[in-house]
């Protein structure tokens, strides 16, 4: 598991703004620091990649360099995983985009499971998969959604990705997910609150990122 704040770097300054609640009221500057975590979040994911040598010709001579094999493919957990999913194609910008809506049906209060609704996936086998979405909280929906896809496909690497992480999904993850995988996080918080939302957390990364859903 590799954490982003476990060191010092500009990193901090985009997650300490995702969380500041004044400055979430900026929704584009929210948007935008979710992007700029995802960014760097890939550039430490493409140091697992694979790479090989390529030629290529500068206007004085030719030099080999490593070059990227095959850009992975980036799967996004909807809504919220919106901008976070721009974020990774900014940097991967040859990677096939793929999309799965995901979302807490409350049964109650307290209570809810994770229905998917909508799919639209590139051919991932063979392939090295991200599965993107900024907030991995009880990490249901980040185990429903990879089992759903290795059912109908078979991805040569999975990596999870997402800005902010609670040690209780991380575990959930662990233990039902039937696959082996890499995790990449922004921060990883300190527990989930009896509605399981993340604490300290930041709120609901959809809502600030494009307004209040309706409830029914």
């Amino acid at each position: 598991m590799y954490i982003l704040d476990k060191e010092n770097s500009i990193a901090n300054h985009f997650l300490a703004e995702l969380r500041e609640v004044d400055i979430q009221k900026d929704r584009y500057r929210f948007r935008r620091n979710l992007e700029r975590v995802a960014e760097i979040l890939a550039y430490e994911i493409s140091k697992s990649l694979y790479f090989q040598y390529k030629e290529i010709q500068t206007p004085l001579e030719k030099t080999s360099v490593a070059l990227m094999h095959d850009f992975p493919v980036i799967v996004s957990v909807l809504r919220a995983g919106l901008p976070f999913h721009q974020g990774f194609l900014n940097i991967f910008d040859h990677s096939d985009s793929g999309f799965i809506g995901a979302y807490r049906k409350h049964i109650d209060d307290n209570n809810f499971t994770i229905e998917m609704g909508y799919e639209a996936l590139p051919p991932l086998d063979g392939r090295s998969l991200i599965l993107a979405d900024p907030m991995l909280a009880t990490g249901q929906s980040i185990v429903k959604a990879i089992d759903h896809i290795t059912q109908i496909a078979k991805p040569e690497k999975i990596i999870i990705a997402a800005a902010i992480g609670t040690p209780e999904g991380v575990g959930y993850i662990d233990k039902n997910l039937n696959q082996s995988y890499e995790l990449y996080l922004g921060s990883l918080d300190r527990e989930l609150n009896e509605k399981a939302y993340i604490l300290p957390g930041l709120g609901d990364a959809g809502d600030l990122s494009y307004g209040p859903k309706h409830t029914h």
